[in-house]
This record gives C-alpha cells, sequence and structure tokens, in this order.
C-alpha cells in the first residue's frame, strides 16, 4: 500500500516520510510490518516506498513488509554518525539523502525531526491521506474485525453470564460467598480475549450510577436492580485490528425510567441501522437518533445523549469516518459503530453498541449477540 503520487504532486512533494513504529496505524497499514523499533519509511514519487530497519529485523522485514526493505548501514546511517552525534540530525541527513528536497509528512511526524529536515529542504504536513484510505476497508480487513467481533461476543456472553449467575443479598450481587465486582467481571473477559489470542484495554463494567459516565471504568460490587454497561474493544494480537461492542442488562427488575431509557436506546439503534447507506452523511445519521430522542424527551448535550452515534474501527479502535455532528458522506467499506445511549448520573446509563460495514444499499451487521436488559 502507498500514497498515491497523485498526492505528492497536489503537495509539490518528491517523497513522503514516516518514521515510527507499527504501534502507530498508518505505520502498519502502510507498511504491512510489525515492529516495536522506530523505522523509517519513504515513498519517493514514482517508486516503491522502502523502510529502513535494523540488520536485526532484516531478514523478517524482507519476509513480511508489503514495501522495499533497506538496513540503516545500506541507508547510510551508520556512516553519518561517524562524524554527527546528534541522533536526530542524523536521522534528517539519511533521510534528505534518499527522500530529496521536498517532503510530506503526517501531522503525527516528531516536530523535532521536521525542524531538522527544513535545513535541506521543505517540510509539508499531509492533512489525512493514510487516514482516508484506511477508512475504506478491504475484504481481508473485514474478515480480521469480524474475527475480533466473534472473540468479543465470546467474552461478552462469559461476563453476562457470571451475572446471570449470581445471587442477590441486600441489594449487592454475589456469586457463591463473595461479591461480583466490576474488577471479576472485567477479569473474566480479559482472560477470555487473551486465551483468544486478542488483547483487550480500559474494558467497562460500570454498575448504578457509574454507568450514568460513558467512560468510567467501573469499580467495586455490582448490584440489584441496577443497569451495569458492558463495553469491550479489543485487539487481534495477530492482524492489529480491533473490534468495539457494549451491552447493557440488569440482574433484577430495573426501574421504569430505566426500563424506557432502554427501550429508547433500542429503538434509536434499529432507526440508525436502516439509515447508514453509502452516500449518506455521518451527520445525517446522528441526528437522525437526536431527533428521535428529542421527541421521546431525552436531551443531547451534557445529559442524555452525550457522544457520537458512532466512529469507525481498524488498526485504531477510533478511527475514521466520524458517524456524528461533523461526519461526513459514508462510503462502501466504511466500517463503523452504531452505539446510541443515554446518560444520567442520577439514574444511569443505558448503551448498545454493534459494529458493520457501510454497503450500497445499507448497514451489514457483525454484531449477532442479543440484547436484553433483565437477566
Amino acid at each position: 500500500m502507498d500514497i498515491p503520487d497523485a498526492v505528492l504532486e497536489k503537495n509539490a512533494a518528491d517523497s513522503f516520510v514516516m518514521f515510527g513504529s507499527s504501534d502507530t496505524a498508518d505505520v502498519r497499514y502502510i507498511t504491512g510490518f510489525t515492529t516495536a523499533d522506530q523505522i523509517v519509511y519513504i515513498r519517493k514519487r514514482g517508486e516503491r516506498g522502502v523502510i529502513i530497519v535494523s540488520q536485526m529485523e532484516l531478514s523478517r522485514a524482507l519476509a513480511e513488509a508489503d514495501c522495499a526493505v533497506m538496513t540503516r548501514a545500506e541507508a547510510g546511517l551508520l556512516d553519518i554518525l561517524k562524524t554527527e552525534k546528534d541522533r536526530w540530525k542524523a536521522l534528517a541527513a539519511m533521510i534528505a539523502g534518499l527522500s530529496g528536497s521536498a517532503v510530506l509528512v503526517p501531522a503525527w511526524f516528531p516536530v523535532i525531526l521536521a525542524r531538522e529536515l527544513e535545513r535541506y529542504g521543505s517540510v509539508v504536513v499531509d492533512r489525512g491521506t493514510i487516514e482516508e484510505m484506511r477508512a475504506k476497508k478491504t475484504q481481508r480487513e473485514i474478515e480480521y474485525i469480524k474475527k475480533v467481533q466473534a472473540v468479543t461476543e465470546s467474552a461478552m456472553d462469559r461476563a453476562i453470564t457470571l451475572i446471570r449467575n449470581s445471587k442477590a443479598r441486600d441489594g449487592v450481587l454475589y456469586l457463591e460467598n463473595s461479591p461480583l465486582t466490576s474488577e471479576n467481571v472485567r477479569a473474566a473477559i480479559h482472560a477470555a480475549l487473551l486465551e483468544s489470542g486478542c488483547i483487550p484495554s480500559d474494558t467497562i463494567v460500570s454498575c448504578g450510577s457509574e454507568s450514568g459516565i460513558p467512560h468510567a471504568r467501573g469499580s467495586g460490587p455490582l448490584r440489584e436492580d441496577e443497569p451495569i454497561v458492558i463495553d469491550i474493544f479489543p485487539r487481534d494480537e495477530y492482524t492489529g485490528y480491533y473490534s468495539d461492542m457494549s451491552r447493557t442488562v440488569c440482574k433484577g427488575e430495573p426501574s421504569r425510567k430505566i426500563m424506557e431509557m432502554y427501550a429508547a436506546v433500542l429503538e434509536a439503534q434499529t432507526l440508525a441501522s436502516h439509515t447508514i447507506r453509502a452516500g449518506v452523511t455521518g451527520a445525517d445519521v446522528h441526528q437522525a437518533v437526536v431527533d428521535l430522542f428529542s421527541e421521546k424527551g431525552y436531551p443531547t448535550g451534557k445529559t442524555g445523549f452525550v457522544h457520537n452515534l458512532g466512529h469507525g474501527v481498524g488498526l485504531d479502535v477510533h478511527e475514521r469516518p466520524s458517524v456524528g455532528p461533523g461526519g461526513g458522506e459514508l462510503s462502501v467499506g466504511n466500517v463503523i459503530t452504531n452505539e446510541p445511549g443515554l446518560y444520567f448520573p442520577d439514574l444511569g446509563g443505558i448503551r448498545l453498541e454493534d459494529i458493520g460495514a457501510v454497503t450500497r444499499t445499507g448497514f451489514d451487521c457483525f454484531t449477532h449477540f442479543p440484547k436484553e436488559l433483565i437477566l
């Protein structure tokens, strides 16, 4: 995968340059190579992109990378370091010798390296070309995300089974003789994910008033009759792709207000799934949900519906496109979440989140896990 020549021409650039590890999604996407080391990527106009790696990584890079490969010695860095001891100056000299006098760099490019490169010519900041490329998934990428989603659903099932099997004592949920806590459920989710080759991060299991804070991770004993929001967004350790899903459940009898909120969120999610298709803007889909909530008496802003309806998912858990007030036109191949929610600190919160692909005629939902509030 390479930056198109047209982008370089538009920006009057000789080359596109990146410097970082594959923890940066743009680097992994363009190079196809995974490494914790920082590498240089250079794509000269009219030529194939090349990564510059250490000698240690050469054999693996030659086998795995989707671009040409060069060692630091071959790129001249070791010779440069004989006279230039400043790391950033040396890197800039190496890059300038390979890239030409006008380079295009991503917005996250190190400022210090950009300043050193300016000694050799012009440095122009790219406005999200790779992010736009990443937003349209190939069928292979879609299959990667579907695989992670299947694992996510297994982990969600393990979590909800624990809650379902719990018993209430004085308003607190117990498993056998111990309180069932957010931490217990989160640990069970993480174990399920790790067993299937996925890496968990910041999983949410929040109950009661904590569920009224959208990204509160949750802590302490889970309680009877109160909403429990579970939000799982793991990354596949091998492919690097994420999925994302949420469910809200309650062990016992939720209040009438909570049941009404749940019904409204479920209706909003159904409306959105019927509205999503290529050519519709993310802003329009979001606004349809805002309007539905307004008709039912729920505000949008500081309480009620407080976040975007959805977001893109891929090598980052939050990426383009936006399904929110500023969201542009949706395209075939976008993989997005559909996650309406309502949040009130005094009552708690409700969130339901599915993931799927935008198609020419609709929304191909990858999430098949049931939606049931009362366990």
